[in-house]
């Protein structure tokens, strides 16, 4: 009983580390690879870096936007989820 007084204090930081660190970002992890996945031609995004564009093209990891200054080849993953998401909701 000594032994499970002594490693509670551990267990239940683990616990609650888990709870508000781990299960949100693997929660928010998953909404952006459906965000990405359901991307397609036409659509109006903004990258993390905070380019303006729309999709001219889709490959499978990769995106061509274009811009006002031309094109631009991108990775699907530099999309920003929530800046397309305020964007398109204007």
């Amino acid at each position: 009983m000594e032994q499970i007084q002594t490693f509670l204090p551990f267990i239940l930081m683990f616990v609650v580390i888990y709870f508000f660190m781990i299960l949100p970002q693997q929660k928010r992890a998953k909404k952006e690879k459906e965000f990405e996945s359901t991307l397609k031609v036409g659509d109006k995004i903004v990258t993390k870096s905070g380019l303006h564009g729309k999709i001219a093209e889709l490959g499978d990891t990769t995106i061509v936007i274009e811009t006002m200054s031309g094109k631009l080849k991108m990775e699907r993953s530099a999309i920003s989820m929530e800046m397309s998401a305020a964007l398109n909701k204007k």
